[in-house]
Order: structure tokens, then C-alpha cells, then sequence
């Protein structure tokens, strides 16, 4: 198995993409530590894999408060004892028209989806020097590539995602962390229903249905991106068979960026 032994922490891991994430690489023996800001959605997905026969356990954490995501890596290893791969893929996404965003919507989409991917490398680096190296994979997003109209907030935090993940493989390279991101297409996930049905407002659209099928007529695969889709992205640049990359953005669109 290809992460036999492994710690891997995935933040947001309690639904969408995150839950994909951690039984993907749970699956190929990884200890995994499920980081939720919602106890109930984090637990469930740890029962889930317990009943499989995975290795995992929930660590409740805003990851935008640096109290605790302290708490959170010290949790871990305290548990595993080390912390092999870290996945930093909480997030949030409301759209709204540019002036009618508040500060408190930008406010929260920054400290989210990239303050806290700051803070998490930054209380999790210094356990991966000690013990010798390892992975660090962000969730970024399409959006951060090409922009969208009424989501300002998340195209800034995600294209912000992108350029950290650069700036951190080259910095960590010498203490052997590689740093990769993922840039998924729309989400096959709660997080992307919910926004169909914004989208379906903001362009008069009428219902969800609707929206995606505008949304699917820009990607040549004419499908979302699942769970599993993203896990096994990020299961190959956590793995050693990517032992020579850091400092990619991989997309997993469909073809929707060519």
C-alpha cells in the first residue's frame, strides 16, 4: 500500500472533496487525522472508516484560529507520533456581486481557504524537518486560475493558494517537504450543489439543474470533479512515486483550463 504507515492530516475531511480525501488515503494505509470545524460530519466520516478497517481518528479545529490548529498538530502527534502528509483542503465559497460583498464575506473567505493553509504548514513544518521530510498538497481551485464573475473572495483566496504552494516548495525543499496544489473543476460535492443553487440566482437561471448544465458546457468532459477524482490526485503527489515534484499546481478539470 502505498502510504503504509503513514500520517496524513486532511482538513475540511468531514464531507466533499475532504471525506474523498482521507478514504482514499486511508485506503492505502495511511493513519489518518479527520480535521472538522463540524464535529458531527467529522465523526461520522472517521466511523466510516473505522468500519472499513481504516486507521483514523477526528480532531475538531477552525483551522483560521492558530490556537486551534496548534492544538490540532499536537493532537496528531500525540496520536501517530509524526505527521507524514498534510492536506490542506477546508474551505468556504459564497457568490456575491463585488459591491454587495462585506467585509466580514471577504474577511471569512481569506482566513479559510488561505490564511489557514499558512497557519496549518506553519504548525506542522517543523515536525516534518524533524523527522526528515514530507508532503504538503493544498486544495486550490480552478477559480484561482480563471476568473468568475460574483466570486471575488474565492478567486483571490484561491489564486492566493496557488502562488503560497509555490512559494513553500521552494522554501522547504532543502528539509525535503515537497509542495503541490490541486486546482479541481466544479465539485460533484455539497459544497458545489449549494453553489449551483447561488448560481442559479445570481444569473437568473431558475433552478440548480440549469446552472449546471451551463457549468458542465465549459468542461470537454462534460462532468464535475467527485471525491475520489480528488483523492487520487492527491494521493500521487503525497506518495513517493512523486518523490521529484513539488511546487505544481495539478488540474483535475476535465479540460475545462485547456
Amino acid at each position: 500500500m502505498r502510504l503504509r504507515d503513514k500520517v496524513a492530516i486532511v482538513t475540511g475531511a468531514g464531507a466533499g472533496f475532504g471525506r474523498g480525501i482521507a478514504a482514499i488515503l486511508a485506503g492505502e494505509g495511511a493513519r489518518v487525522v479527520v480535521a472538522d470545524i463540524d464535529e458531527k460530519a467529522g465523526n461520522e466520516a472517521v466511523e466510516i472508516l473505522v468500519q472499513e478497517g481504516r486507521q483514523a481518528v477526528f480532531a475538531k479545529a477552525d483551522v483560521s484560529k492558530a490556537a486551534d490548529v496548534e492544538e490540532m498538530i499536537e493532537a496528531a502527534v500525540g496520536e501517530y507520533g509524526r505527521i507524514d502528509v498534510l492536506v490542506n483542503n477546508a474551505a468556504i465559497c459564497r457568490l456575491s456581486p463585488l459591491t454587495d460583498l462585506t467585509e466580514e464575506e471577504w474577511d471569512s473567505h481569506l482566513n479559510i481557504n488561505l490564511k489557514a493553509v499558512w497557519l496549518t504548514s506553519k504548525y506542522a513544518i517543523p515536525h516534518m524537518v524533524k523527522q526528515g521530510g514530507g508532503a504538503i498538497v493544498n486544495i486550490a481551485s480552478l477559480s484561482g486560475l480563471k476568473a468568475r464573475p460574483f466570486m471575488a473572495a474565492y478567486c483571490a483566496s484561491k489564486g492566493g493558494v496557488i502562488m503560497l504552494t509555490q512559494e513553500m516548495a521552494v522554501e522547504l525543499a532543502a528539509a525535503k517537504i515537497r509542495v503541490n496544489s490541486v486546482s479541481p473543476v466544479f465539485g460533484e460535492t455539497p459544497m458545489g450543489q449549494g453553489l449551483l443553487e447561488q448560481a442559479a440566482v445570481q444569473y437568473q437561471l431558475g433552478e440548480a439543474e440549469l446552472a449546471k448544465q451551463v457549468v458542465l458546457q465549459g468542461i470537454p468532459l462534460k462532468r464535475g470533479a467527485t471525491p475520489e477524482d480528488i483523492g487520487h490526485a492527491v494521493l500521487y503527489l503525497a506518495s513517493d512515486e512523486a518523490s521529484l515534484v513539488t511546487g505544481i499546481n495539478l488540474t483535475v478539470d476535465g479540460g475545462a483550463s485547456a
